[in-house]
C-alpha cells in the first residue's frame, strides 16, 4: 500500500516524528474518528452522486456509536495482542462526553475503534485499516 499521502503530509507540514505509545487513548480515538469517516465518506461517494443530505444520512448510520461498537465486536476476535490492547485502553479511557444516541457500553466500545483506527493510522497501516473496515462493514461479501 502506498503510503505517500500520510507521509506527504509530514513532509510537507514539517511534522515532527512522535512516539505514538505516548498520545492518551482518547487522542488516538480524536485522530481515529477523523480518518474512519473519510473512509465511509469515500465509499459512500464511490456509491455514486446523490444529495449530500443523503450522504449524510447513510454516514450517520455507518459511523455512530451503536454502528462502531458492533464493528468491533465481530473484529475483536481478529485483532492482534497489540491491537486488542490499544482498543482496550480507548474502551477503559474516562471520556469527558457521553453519546446522544447509544448506550455508555456502545459508547465505549466504539472510542475503543476510534482508538485503535488513530493508533493503525498513525503506524501508516493503512492496509490494516482498509482490511478492518472492509471486514467490519462487509464489503464485498455477496
Amino acid at each position: 500500500m502506498d503510503k505517500s499521502i500520510i507521509l506527504d503530509m509530514k513532509q510537507q507540514l514539517q511534522l515532527k516524528e512522535v512516539d505514538i505509545r505516548t498520545y492518551s487513548p482518547l487522542a488516538l480515538a480524536y485522530l481515529g474518528d477523523a480518518v474512519y469517516e473519510v473512509i465511509v465518506r469515500t465509499i459512500l461517494l464511490n456509491h455514486g452522486n446523490m444529495p449530500v443530505n443523503k450522504y449524510h444520512r447513510k454516514a450517520s448510520h455507518m459511523v455512530n456509536a451503536s454502528a462502531q461498537s458492533r464493528m468491533i465486536t465481530e473484529l475483536e476476535p481478529m485483532l492482534t495482542e497489540e491491537e486488542l490492547s490499544v482498543y482496550k485502553r480507548g474502551r477503559n479511557a474516562k471520556s469527558y462526553t457521553s453519546a446522544k444516541h447509544a448506550t455508555i457500553i456502545e459508547y465505549r466500545m466504539a472510542t475503543g475503534f476510534e482508538a485503535l483506527i488513530g493508533y493503525l493510522y498513525l503506524k501508516e497501516e493503512m492496509e490494516r485499516i482498509f482490511y478492518l473496515v472492509k471486514t467490519g462493514l462487509h464489503i464485498g461479501e455477496e
